[in-house]
């Protein structure tokens, strides 16, 4: 029987993916404190195993389209963060952190809004326990072209 967060997932039409495997030399999480913290590794907005949304905000991505990035890449982490809680996302007992990249143009300043669409996702799955500090810094570049990063830091029961 499903979860309680899975069942908020369903209800917001939410299906975690397969967690994509790392694309380079590093792990896609690591558990701390005798498994009561988990650092999930950045990860980009794949969909099906494609980057959906690549380019640089202030170009040639919107804010909206920076927004469903950031939400991509959440529910990514989500599925690593689901890996790493033994399939059992209910053991989340709090967001901690989040961090999120913006490959952006150099004058581009709207960097919180575009990661609302992952702070707001997390507060929806999570409800008060998705509350989280957050660092969202602009960058010129990401791997893949992808548009958005995000990485997090979890506790769990």
């Amino acid at each position: 029987m499903a979860g309680r967060i899975e069942a908020r997932l369903a209800e917001l039409g939410i299906t975690l993916p397969t967690p994509a495997a790392p694309v380079a030399n590093y792990v896609p999480f690591t558990s701390l404190a005798g498994g009561k913290l988990v650092v999930v590794s950045g990860q980009v907005p794949m969909r099906e195993g494609v980057v959906a949304y690549t380019g640089k905000l202030g170009n040639t991505v919107s804010v909206e389209a920076g927004q469903q990035a950031a939400q991509l890449c959440l529910i990514n982490v989500l599925a690593q963060l689901r890996v790493a809680a033994s399939g059992d996302l209910d053991r989340v007992t709090r967001v901690a952190r989040l961090g999120g990249f913006i490959a952006c143009q150099p004058e581009f300043t709207q960097h919180a809004m575009v990661m609302n669409g992952a702070s707001d996702l997390a507060v929806a799955v999570f409800g008060e326990a998705g509350r989280h500090a957050r660092s969202t810094i602009g960058v010129p570049s990401l791997p893949m072209d992808a548009a958005v990063e995000v990485e997090g830091m979890f506790e769990l029961d």
